[in-house]
């Protein structure tokens, strides 16, 4: 695989320093990126660029994860048009040390000579006070050099601290550190990041009398010029317990049908012939599209049983699903449906001393707005409880409706659906 090629079919290439092919070409190069651990987690914005960085390493080059445990404590002010609320330095190492983890997940830490290494920024400052970082690292730019750059720019006339102002040289202060400890060439970002980065070529240029280079990717966005990543409920996280790979899942599901040939491109690990014949396919069908895309990020991102488990939820939501469908989830499926419908919680001990149906649909719950309504429902064969037909407004709900103990199913109806959560 040749890297650039990869990135030009792939719509990834935005921009980069001369020079860069002819030294991908000499052999094995050695490249980073640098993730600042200001959230909990990783978002799926932040997975553009690890699969850069993946590519990167499928090339046959050396990829460094950088995690910003220096630089996070400070803000980059890149694409933002006011000042970052500064976190804590206990909350921070506890999102490193999380995000550490997930990158691990996504490239290969443990073969070959290009092997993925994580460094962390702070090693580089952790012993130097405030003078050594005036002397050795403030005096490499001059200010002219670094207000020129359009991320402080931007922010100039708006209100820039020097703190943040600051970060540019510490972010090329870690190039140049990269360079020195592990011949690390390439820097790569997305585009707001092309002025941090061309300053640690300079850094490079000036302290060390090397060359380096810079590669940066466009900032995805979607067809209705929307931020990439977010979804209704906002971000798409990485972590399952902040995003459910349900919910993961259904953000590829409802993109926009105009998006999927870009965002096929930035995700799928599929070869360019691959996903072509796979368009061709389904040239009139978008909706296979998005399902081959789910189910691979879905299972790389996640895991294989999660992916199952999607399908299994999705299905009983969104089919005319069985008895048998709603029996094989397990209390984690379960889980998930009742965060996905109209959810009721009850006195478990209720339920097992046994509740008429009609005071639960109209008293322990809002699923009918009255008892009149209730067996008028079930007169009309519209109410089941757990995919069996309820025939009679006497009918007892009791302990045995309990599905892993806590759960109930309640349809009124083949779209209205409902869950019982008993506690």
């Amino acid at each position: 695989m040749n890297f650039l090629e990869e990135l030009r079919w792939r719509g990834m290439l935005f921009d980069m320093t001369p020079e860069v092919e002819e030294e991908l070409e000499k052999g094995m190069a050695t490249g980073y990126i640098g993730f600042d651990p200001t959230a909990p987690s990783m978002t799926i914005g932040n997975y553009v660029q690890l699969m850069l960085l993946k590519l990167f390493q499928l090339s046959g080059h050396q990829p460094i994860v950088l995690m910003g445990g220096a630089t996070g404590r400070i803000g980059d002010p890149s694409g933002k048009d006011k000042e970052r609320e500064l976190k804590s330095f206990v909350e921070l190492d506890s999102n490193l040390k999380f995000q550490e983890k997930q990158a691990r997940k996504f490239l290969d830490f443990k073969n070959g000579d290009n092997k993925a290494i994580v460094v962390n920024n702070l090693d580089f400052y952790k012993e130097m006070n405030v003078l050594d970082f005036l002397r050795n690292v403030g005096k490499t730019l001059t200010i002219n050099y670094m207000t020129s750059k359009e991320s402080v720019k931007k922010r100039v006339e708006t209100g820039l601290s020097f703190t943040e102002f600051s970060y540019q040289l510490l972010q090329a202060y870690d190039y140049q550190c990269l360079y020195k400890e592990y011949n690390c060439k390439v820097q790569m970002g997305g585009s707001d990041q092309w002025g941090n980065i061309t300053s640690g070529t300079e850094f490079i240029r000036k302290n060390l009398s090397g060359k380096a280079f810079a590669i940066t990717t466009p900032l995805l966005t979607k067809a209705d010029g929307k931020k990439f990543g977010k979804s209704e409920e906002g971000n798409i996280w990485l972590d399952p317990n902040m995003t459910s790979p349900y919910k993961f899942y259904q953000f590829w599901i409802n993109a926009d049908d105009k998006d999927i040939p870009k965002f096929i491109r930035y995700f799928t690990l599929k070869s360019k012939e691959e996903v072509e014949a796979l368009e061709a396919e389904h040239v009139d069908n978008p909706k296979a599209l998005k399902e081959a895309l789910a189910e691979e990020l879905t299972i790389r991102v996640h895991s294989q049983e999660d992916f199952d488990s999607v399908l299994k939820v999705s299905s009983l939501l969104f089919k005319k699903a069985s008895k048998e469908t709603l029996m094989n989830l397990d209390s984690k499926d379960l889980a998930i449906v009742a965060n996905e419908i109209p959810s009721f919680k009850i006195a478990k001990k209720e339920l097992e001393a046994g509740v008429n149906i009609v005071d639960l649909l109209a008293e322990q719950t809002t699923i009918l707005s009255s008892k009149g309504d209730a067996r008028r429902a079930i007169k009309g064969n519209a109410i089941s409880v757990n995919k069996d037909k309820i025939g009679s407004h006497e009918t007892t709900i009791g302990a045995d409706a309990l599905l892993h103990d806590h759960y109930v199913m309640v349809e009124n109806g083949k779209k209205n659906k409902f869950m019982l959560i008993a506690e």
